[in-house]
């Protein structure tokens, strides 16, 4: 670096745009960070809601090796600043014929014996044989598709071990072609998909290497709640001298056509910089903060308007006074329906909310997260179609009585399974789809950017390096995709880009 610093700008202070942020600071790079909203953390956040507090957005970590190599470069280790704890079981599921499964936390051995206990013999080794599967496929994806810049089809196409690597992956098999006669373990397979907003019925079968991810890796809450990340994010960069600017909303990305200028502010400041980083929605970096025809973005545009936008979610927030009947939940539970597959059709083929819903509901045994003992903050869940206030590309959720009516439908759907929520319920929020993309600019409340549907998904996510020489893209809507690893690796890939010069 020379003795002037290079300018960045950021948009956006999610998980993603703080990540490059303190990486570029560190790097000796002159960060600010514009935030339209008056906070940080994007997604990434704990809610107090009087004496409760939910984690609003992600509420399990996976692989927090990726933020232990964030902390550790950008000055000191993970563990000085968020206690990270594992959870076990990782998932409690529940099935509606009143079988269950635990999965444990870290280890096969012991999450088969379970499969076995509820399902038999078979079952167990049925899912034993996916996932080493599933592990095959991490271990060949994990560098082209996930820790590096995926550039074109054309460099995968050189790599020497090519044929053997597609011969593992599957490209043209989906989730549904991974061959499973247990309809319960079906159903927990299934539910991959849904960890990046695609519909298992045409997800690629890659996306079964998540499950590989969530056994080896671990699953891990983060004491006083997941948001305690973002914070603790935030302040790394503040200490390494990020400047945030809040509630300075982006109109827009200036540029000569060929290289990005800067960018113009709502308050009409127009701000010169080389490089800018999007820590957006890709579709609206492209189509809204990039305005008329931009010869070099035609593909990028092209690409986003193919793919399928994620699924949405609509939860509950429900601070609970005490009870002397143990409810018997783990930290992560899921309440599977009758017929699963309604369940998708609902969403992408109707575009209306699910009638009988899977509900993940969130029991975090963490006393920090409630201000008196015996209290209680769950956290619940349903996919969700997106928000489209014309209904054609999804479901318009401005209707406040039809949103009251379906919290009160998911309660009831909870209690006929035998948890008490009514007599004890203290506190309670719903959050739809709009409120989403109301609160963090996603558009339709889409969780995750663009869906995983289809083999040729992964290529048509935004790249982390623009046409447009300057731009880059980080974070869920970006390569390698959404939740809290892959943002905080785009991150990383998006920082190698910029301090690397490499060519353009």
């Amino acid at each position: 670096m020379s003795a002037t610093k290079e300018r960045v700008a950021v948009i956006g202070a999610g998980m993603g745009g703080m990540c490059t942020a303190a990486r570029l600071a560190k790097a000796g790079y002159e960060v600010t960070v514009f935030e339209s909203s008056d906070r940080h953390g994007g997604k990434c956040r704990t809610e107090w809601i009087g004496n409760y507090a939910f984690d609003t957005g992600p509420s399990l970590l996976t692989l927090p090796a990726v933020y232990r190599d964030f902390f550790q470069r950008t000055g000191d280790v993970m563990g000085r600043v968020v206690e990270l704890a594992p959870v076990s079981p990782s998932f409690d599921y529940r099935f509606a014929d009143g079988s269950a499964v635990r999965f444990a936390n870290l280890s096969r051995k012991a999450t088969l014996s379970e499969i076995e206990k509820s399902f038999g013999t078979e079952p167990a080794q049925e899912w034993d044989q996916i996932m080493r599967q599933a592990e095959a496929m991490w271990d060949v994806s994990r560098e082209p598709f996930i820790e590096s810049e995926l550039r074109s089809v054309r460099s995968l196409l050189k790599r020497p071990t090519l044929l053997r690597d597609l011969k593992i992956i599957s490209p043209w098999k989906t989730l549904r072609d991974l061959k499973l006669k247990d309809a319960h373990l079906r159903n927990i397979l299934d539910r991959y998909a849904t960890y990046s907003g695609s519909d298992p019925r045409v997800a690629p079968a890659v996306l079964a290497s998540i499950a590989f991810v969530e056994e080896a890796f671990g699953a891990w809450h983060i004491k006083g709640g997941i948001g305690k990340l973002a914070d603790a994010v935030y302040q790394r960069c503040l200490d390494r001298g990020v400047k945030f600017e809040f509630q300075a909303q982006v109109t827009q990305i200036n540029h000569d056509g060929k290289s990005t200028t800067g960018i113009t502010l709502a308050d009409g400041r127009k701000l010169d910089y080389a490089i800018v980083v999007a820590n957006a929605d890709a579709s609206m970096v492209y189509n809204k903060l990039i305005t008329g025809k931009v010869k070099k973005l035609r593909k990028e545009r092209a690409n986003l308007a193919k793919a399928d936008p994620s699924l949405a979610g609509f939860s509950l927030l429900l601070g609970l006074r005490p009870t002397e009947t143990p409810t018997g939940l783990s930290h992560h539970n899921i309440f599977f329906p009758e017929n699963y597959d309604d369940e998708f059709v609902d969403i992408f083929d109707r575009k209306q909310p699910v009638q009988d819903p899977t509900i993940y509901l969130c029991a975090p045994q963490d006393e920090s997260m409630v201000r008196h003992p015996g209290h209680e903050a769950w956290f619940v869940l349903v996919n969700a179609p997106r928000h489209d206030e014309s209904g054609n590309e999804g479901f318009n959720w401005n209707d406040a009585d039809f949103n009251h009516h379906y919290a009160m439908q998911i309660i009831s759907s909870l209690e006929a399974r035998g948890i008490s929520i009514r007599d004890r319920l203290e506190v309670m929020e719903f959050r739809t789809p709009a409120d989403l993309e109301r609160s963090v600019a996603a558009p339709g409340g889409a969780i995750y950017g663009t869906s995983s549907n289809g083999a040729r998904s992964a290529f048509m996510r935004a790249k982390n390096r623009s046409p447009l020489k300057g731009l880059y893209c980080v974070g869920g809507s970006a390569h390698p995709g959404g939740g809290l690893p892959l943002v905080g690796l785009s991150a990383e890939i998006v920082t190698q880009a910029i301090v690397g010069k490499t060519n353009h």
